[in-house]
């Protein structure tokens, strides 16, 4: 099983959370970053249908595989702050 964490950061004048290094949309404050994140984790974990996706790998090359609908990661939430 995969673990995701989810980081809340000071980010363009304001707060924000980052995963992967891809940052969330701004929030005025810490507060609502970390609300935020915590609800992203939450919603991660739960299960979905399983569907066939396609995706594009970073070296240019597309991928067709099946996502099984019940394989989530484990999710937990950084506070820098």
């Amino acid at each position: 099983m995969s673990h995701v964490t989810y980081k809340v950061v000071e980010h363009d004048g304001g707060w924000a959370y980052t995963v992967n290094g891809v940052f969330s949309e701004p929030f005025a404050t810490h507060a609502a970053a970390l609300a935020a994140a915590r609800r992203a984790v939450a919603e991660q974990r739960v299960p979905g249908r399983t569907e066939v996706i396609e995706y594009e790998t970073p070296d240019g090359k597309w991928r067709t595989e099946t996502a099984a609908g019940n394989d989530r990661p484990e999710t937990d939430v950084e506070d820098s702050a």
